[in-house]
């Protein structure tokens, strides 16, 4: 079985996904739920967060997706949408 190539913007989405789906997500929740491994975790949690895309809580070790992390997932679903989109045929009455 091929395995499928996953650009940093659609990581970037899973993350932003996860810590948003989670309140207060921790970094294991996020690595899993993104299929990461620790040290890939940790090069795009300091990116998100350097970014303002990410935020986190040092006390409770946990992150939380920003306002301008949820625009880039809204951005980014309406781009899936229109790479996925279909044109179905017509269908003909007989």
């Amino acid at each position: 079985m091929r395995s499928k190539y996953r650009s940093k913007t659609e990581i970037t989405a899973q993350i932003l996904q996860s810590a948003n789906r989670h309140n207060d997500a921790t970094k294991t929740r996020i690595m899993y739920d993104a299929f990461l491994t620790y040290s890939q975790l940790k090069e795009y949690l300091i990116l998100l967060v350097e970014n303002g895309l990410l935020e986190h809580d040092e006390v409770r070790r946990t992150y939380k997706t920003t306002e301008k992390g949820l625009k880039f997932l809204n951005m980014y679903e309406q781009m899936e949408e229109l790479m996925t989109e279909r044109n179905l045929p017509k269908i003909q009455n007989k």
